[in-house]
């Protein structure tokens, strides 16, 4: 079970950080992914990171803004977000992979489970 927090409305420029807390599963062992969709949108990839923290990626339109990070102790992974942006405005979600998926990291059929999705508007 995943459950993600830390969204809300902020305004162009500032900084948000999105948690995605793990349940009743061997966190250590899952790769981790954050996705958003807009209204109107399709659900677009956003970062993941792999269950040793060896591989790391993100989508375009966050480079160089957005981190992903976990933390196995605390079985939760992170999404920081700097210089947002309007059209960073979104549902956010968490989702892992438990099956050892061989597909892609931006692909959503590459994980199972998902969280419940969290709100983050950015103002202009």
């Amino acid at each position: 079970q995943l459950q993600a927090s830390g969204g809300g409305l902020v305004q162009a420029g500032d900084s948000l950080k999105l948690s995605c807390a793990a349940s009743g599963r061997a966190f250590r062992s899952l790769d981790m992914g954050w996705f958003r969709q807009a209204p109107g949108k399709e659900r677009e990839f956003v970062a993941a990171i792999s269950w040793s923290g060896g591989r790391i990626g993100y989508g375009d339109s966050v480079k160089g803004r957005f981190t992903i990070s976990r933390s196995n102790m605390k079985q939760t992974a992170y999404l920081q977000m700097s210089s947002l942006k309007p059209e960073d405005t979104a549902v956010y979600y968490c989702a892992a992979d438990s099956r050892r998926s061989i597909g892609r990291d931006t692909e959503p059929e590459k994980y199972d489970l998902w969280g419940q999705g969290t709100q983050v508007t950015v103002s202009s």
